[in-house]
């Protein structure tokens, strides 16, 4: 029996459910071992499972901590699901650091007494006792709020709540009325909040999240072949500085550059991956390392690395940034064969083994090995990171990184992070789930992605709603359109048709998509019974007349720079986790939107930026049929009488009045989508 004049211990103190359950919080890797991504300015769609017992109603919060672990930002959230007890809402973290977040679970008092004032006093039961608890929970709400207006809102509602003389009709409407509810939304009022515990959050820079990419071959640009001998003369980096005003021109943020260092000569693979090159091949920039060196050298045809620092700094001048493809292996002439045996796998032969990928082989690659001397290789190549970092280099395009050891990304990328947060990783990793999942957990802040073979309208509903909800917290995808290696069926035999909308797919569907030079000619010729181009720029020099097919009107360029010039100007696009899908009725037109809350600023009041992307797949034929929103994902605001709104079409610049139903034709040869705009 407890003694007189002592408390009672808190039975619940210490176990797993607080006073009001708060299960499920996303978005959470392994329980907080790994903190989620995020981007400085994107929203984080924060979702939990949330529910108590009894009928109480419950309300639940989100609650954003900065670096310094000051909380800067609640936010209400709301159902997520009938009956699911799921809720969501969402974060906007504003600047790079370790962030933090919550989720709160309580009692909402008003709501739980509006909905039992609302049927018992219908009902004729209890009038007096609601109508009285009302008033004490508003007058109490009126003596405790900090906000003066809110304060005489309710006090007033309470004075009308506990007036026995009024109608009693009259007496509920104060309680409920517009001003009260809005006061309610702005001070919940709270009874036994349980917070769950605080979970990491990764805010990275905007190139970590966001960005358009283009990738070039250095040597090709500038090259020249002699009409007489048909000898190559290899472009530097002075004549590729020359296109990079073209490719910041159509509106891309960084420049990607393959391999720039010395070519091995051992098994140098020659033209279409054929295993015997001739004497002016220039052989796979894969293939890295010769008696000229190594990762830490420029390949001489490219220049020096004061040439290499002039690129870098007019690539800046044009607000590209560079990546530069950090592929960790060698060929058989590199240094570290000879050097470091060791950091290799050796046959029982005694011959180091070169890489494969059935059927793939690349007899003039040799893969690293990092259980021999993990120590010593993992030192080499954090110099190696450090010496490109050194020279302006701020983006590493990783090459297979599914082909090294996890904890070695781990390791690496958060010992480059902890000196310079602002280096990003990009992983070109197309693998199993579980190996990309556990890429991103390590630390790559981007990734290549399946979107690439994703065509059909299922497929891409199915693929954009596991990028946009269930990966996000750990993977960003970034949507290239082709590569090097990646060649599709569906743009070797699509057309001009197909490639426009791949670009239009890979522009609004992530904010982060990328194109490989010759895209936008069309360059669409397939190696027999490979996804690779005839001719492949991997083991030859190319010299394209990009300004003679546009000037003829045979590129895609233009375009291309009116998409990236849609998304610099919709910052809508540039989130990943705020995609919508819709319905159509036609089986090969898809629909989604995006749509975000943009806070005021010194130089602008808040607003809204919506887009509706809607777009014919099929890129053989036309298409027509229906279009139906779900208007509450858009938040309209104004709408007109009979439940329309203006959208504009940003490619053709067209406008209409659209709602819940909509009927459109899409041409595939013509202009295959509408990317609209809402109009406020």
């Amino acid at each position: 029996m407890q003694a007189a004049g002592t408390a009672a211990a808190n039975p619940a103190e210490g176990l797993r459910f607080g006073r009001i359950p708060v299960t499920n919080v996303q978005p959470v890797l392994e329980d907080g071992r790994f903190p989620a991504k995020a981007v400085r300015g994107a929203d984080v769609q924060v979702r939990a499972v949330v529910f108590r017992e009894g009928h109480d109603a419950v309300g639940v919060t989100a609650v954003l901590f900065d670096p310094s672990g000051a909380e800067v930002q609640r936010a209400r959230m709301a159902p997520a699901g009938k009956g699911t007890d799921a809720w969501s809402g969402v974060l906007t973290p504003t600047s790079e650091g370790a962030w933090s977040f919550a989720v709160e679970g309580w009692t909402d008092l008003y709501a739980t007494w509006t909905h039992n004032a609302a049927v018992k006093i219908n009902a004729g039961v209890d009038v007096e006792v609601m109508l009285a608890e009302g008033a004490a929970l508003l007058g109490g709400a009126a003596k405790t709020v900090s906000d003066d207006a809110a304060a005489k809102t309710f006090k007033h509602a309470a004075k009308v709540l506990a007036d026995a003389g009024s109608n009693v009709n009259d007496r509920l409407a104060a309680g409920t009325s517009a001003a009260v509810r809005a006061a309610v939304a702005r001070f919940p009022l709270r009874d036994l909040v349980t917070a769950s515990r605080s979970y990491p959050l990764a805010v990275e820079r905007d190139a970590a999240g966001r960005g358009a990419w283009y990738e070039f071959f250095p040597r090709s640009e500038g090259a020249k072949q002699n009409p007489d001998t048909g000898a190559w003369t290899s472009g530097t980096f002075t004549t590729a500085a020359l296109r990079l005003p073209a490719v910041a021109a159509m509106g891309f943020y960084v420049v990607y550059l393959p391999p720039i260092h010395p070519i091995g000569t051992i098994n140098r693979k020659g033209p279409n991956n054929t295993l015997t090159a001739g004497p002016g091949d220039p052989g796979s920039p894969w293939a890295i390392g010769s008696s000229a060196g190594g990762h830490d050298a420029i390949h001489p045809d490219l220049g020096t690395f004061a040439d290499f620092d002039a690129f870098v700094a007019a690539a800046n001048e044009l607000e590209l940034e560079v990546a530069l493809d950090l592929a960790l292996q060698c060929a058989p002439d590199h240094p570290w064969a000879t050097d470091h045996p060791e950091w290799f796998t050796t046959r029982i032969d005694g011959t180091i083994a070169y890489a494969e990928n059935p059927p793939k082989k690349y007899q003039d690659i040799y893969p690293l090995n990092f259980d021999n001397d993990p120590a010593g290789l993992s030192a080499e190549i954090l110099r190696i990171v450090r010496l490109w970092i050194e020279h302006g280099v701020r983006i590493f395009r990783v090459d297979n990184p599914h082909t090294k050891p996890v904890w070695f990304w781990e390791w690496l990328i958060g010992t480059v992070n902890a000196e310079r947060p602002d280096i990003v990783f990009l992983a070109e990793a197309f693998t199993r789930p579980a190996m990309m999942a556990a890429l991103g957990r390590a630390g790559f802040q981007q990734s290549y992605s399946y979107f690439t073979w994703r065509n059909t309208k299922e497929e891409l509903e199915e693929y954009l709603l596991h990028v946009s909800r269930e990966s996000a917290g750990y993977f960003r995808p970034n949507f290239f359109v082709n590569t090097p290696d990646i060649l599709t069926e569906f743009l070797q035999y699509g057309g001009p048709a197909a490639y426009k909308i791949r670009a239009i797919l890979a522009a609004t569907g992530s904010p982060l998509w990328g194109m490989y030079a010759g895209y936008e000619l069309y360059e669409h010729v397939a190696r027999p019974g490979s996804e690779e181009n005839l001719d492949n720029e991997k083991y030859e020099y190319k010299d394209r007349d990009f300004a003679g097919a546009e000037a003829a009107g045979k590129s895609l360029a233009p375009f291309v720079t009116l998409l990236n010039g849609i998304r610099r100007a919709h910052p809508a696009l540039l989130d990943l986790e705020n995609l919508t899908l819709h319905t159509s009725s036609d089986d090969a037109t898809l629909v989604f939107s995006k749509h975000k809350r943009i806070a005021a600023s010194a130089d602008a009041p808040a607003r809204k930026d919506t887009i509706i992307v809607v777009i014919n797949v099929d890129p053989h034929s036309m298409r027509e049929g229906q279009v139906t929103l779900d208007l509450d994902a858009l938040e309209l605001d104004g709408l007109s009488a009979d439940g329309t709104f203006e959208v504009e079409d940003l490619v053709t610049g067209a406008t209409w009045n659209w709602g819940k139903q909509n009927y459109f034709r899409l041409d595939a040869h013509l202009e295959p989508a509408h990317i609209l705009h809402v109009r406020r």
